[in-house]
């Protein structure tokens, strides 16, 4: 099955503690981890694995990198130069070109008219599919909800269903906070957008990864040096979540649950 262009295909963290975000991560997620060396002696990069499968990425936060610790995902285009001019040209900005990542694909780091950030990615063939790695509603240590806080979310819809294909025909009123508005890739639902609740509320996207269960996860995130910052609480659809902020600073999301 050939992957959907405007599906995330990889999720990756940035951290100033390689060794102790493999620790947290293993502990809670249940993540294995794989480390190649960089082929010019660079930063080595690490593959999070649940099972046999890489889900997920993890590397140092680079020296020209102006932000903190933080998780990111990898959308997939057909056409990363074309999609990087078509950001630009629609308000946003670029902070890492087009790049051929050999074996791997072409990919660059782009943020959102709203100055949020995220990757494109063409995959390399040889990668195969990689639309059901990563990704799933239902498969355990994969990331199973995206969520985008902005600061405008009429503005945010329209430049991501351009760039990247999404639709939105479903909302959740969440009376003065707005709407929670479902994002929708094909016949996949990968989660939903909302405005910020308040002025120094961070614009940025949250990944939900699946867990067996997000209660006893409390005591993990705190025992590993990390921040409970929402939850645990039931939302609708038959699942539960919290939201962290790991020991290096980087927020995430865990839920667990089938997802109805």
């Amino acid at each position: 099955m050939a992957t959907r262009t405007g599906m995330p295909i990889w999720y990756e963290l940035i951290t100033t503690d390689v060794d102790a975000a493999k620790t947290f991560y293993g502990d809670i997620v249940g993540w294995t981890t794989t480390t190649f060396p960089s082929p010019a002696g660079g930063t080595p990069y690490n593959i999070f694995n649940y099972g046999d499968v890489g889900v997920g990425g993890l590397m140092t936060v680079p020296a020209e990198m102006q932000s903190g610790p933080a998780w990111f995902a990898y959308f997939h285009v057909e056409d990363v130069d074309a999609k990087v001019a078509e950001t630009k040209a629609a308000g946003g900005q670029t902070y890492m070109p087009a790049t051929d990542l050999p074996g791997v694909g072409r990919i660059a780091m782009v943020s959102d008219p709203q100055g949020i950030a995220f990757y494109l990615m063409a995959p390399d063939p040889s990668m195969g599919d990689r639309e059901s790695t990563s990704f799933s509603a239902s498969l355990p240590g994969r990331c199973s909800w995206n969520e985008l806080v902005t600061s405008d979310q009429k503005a945010a819809l329209p430049f991501y269903s351009s760039l990247l294909g999404w639709t939105s025909t479903e909302a959740m009123p969440m009376g003065e906070m707005g709407d929670y508005t479902f994002i929708d890739c094909g016949d996949s639902r990968l989660g939903a957008m909302m405005d910020r609740a308040s002025p120094d509320q961070p614009l940025k996207w949250t990944f939900y990864f699946a867990i067996p269960d997000v209660d006893a996860a409390v005591d993990k995130v705190k025992a590993g040096g990390g921040n409970v910052i929402m939850g645990p609480m039931d939302v609708p659809g038959g699942q539960r979540i919290i939201i962290a902020v790991d020991p290096q600073g980087a927020s995430v999301g865990f839920v667990s649950g089938e997802r109805q």
